[in-house]
């Protein structure tokens, strides 16, 4: 029986647009995030079956929009959880371009077992939580919507084309591919199947240009 499931990245955050370091969970939308979450909820016409985010309450703000639109509530699942790569703790006080050089080494060590400070994840529980994930897809309803990740998204790609990441060169080609993966705040892609276990993904083309035209 065929499928299709919606991925939908949570509109700009406050740390998306480079701003001060805050508790991983509460970083929320920007105004910008806001006004692309309008978008989502304007554009995306399905009638769904259920709505997923993450812990992360930028998903959730993301998500309630779209929400209200269609009269649905959406339900928190903690496999969605974004890669915590370093405590807040450690860089407190920082900007987005004081952050960026700490990430880039994190990425380019390539240690799937390091811990950034006591509330870190290391890159193998990432990806575990998102292994656990794909196992859960044949299960989902028909025309589920989940509200997540950036980096979480490209994990789940990479790993639907059977790509590894579970020692440091799997890790480090996989932050490559990530980096390149487009992704804009509030863009949608769907992935169908038909068997649940092969996963096509595509682009939603009509949110993409809405997007890109805000961005202008």
């Amino acid at each position: 029986m065929s499928k299709t499931l919606y991925f939908i990245r949570h509109g700009e955050s406050v740390s998306n647009a480079g701003g001060v370091t805050m508790e991983h969970g509460s970083i929320p939308l920007s105004e910008k995030g806001r006004n692309q979450a309008q978008i989502v909820a304007e554009t995306l016409d399905i009638t769904t079956s259920q709505v997923l985010v993450s812990d992360l309450i930028r998903t959730q703000q993301t998500a309630q929009t779209f929400c209200d639109k269609h009269r649905v509530s959406y339900q928190v699942n903690p496999l969605l959880n974004e890669v915590h790569a370093i405590s807040h703790e450690l860089i407190d006080g920082m900007t987005g371009e004081q952050r960026r050089p700490i990430a880039q080494a994190y990425w380019m060590e390539g240690d799937v077992n390091k811990r950034m400070g006591e509330h870190a994840d290391s890159f193998k529980e990432f990806r575990e939580r998102v292994d656990g994930f794909i196992d859960e897809m044949a299960e989902l309803p028909d025309n589920t919507v989940v509200f997540g990740h950036g980096i979480w998204f490209g994990l789940l790609v990479w790993r639907l084309m059977g790509f590894e990441a579970h020692e440091r060169q799997g890790m480090i080609a996989f932050r490559r591919f990530q980096g390149g993966l487009p992704l804009l705040n509030g863009m949608v892609y769907s992935l169908q199947s038909i068997n649940g276990e092969q996963w096509g993904v595509q682009v939603h083309q009509e949110l993409l240009r809405r997007l890109t035209e805000a961005e202008i």
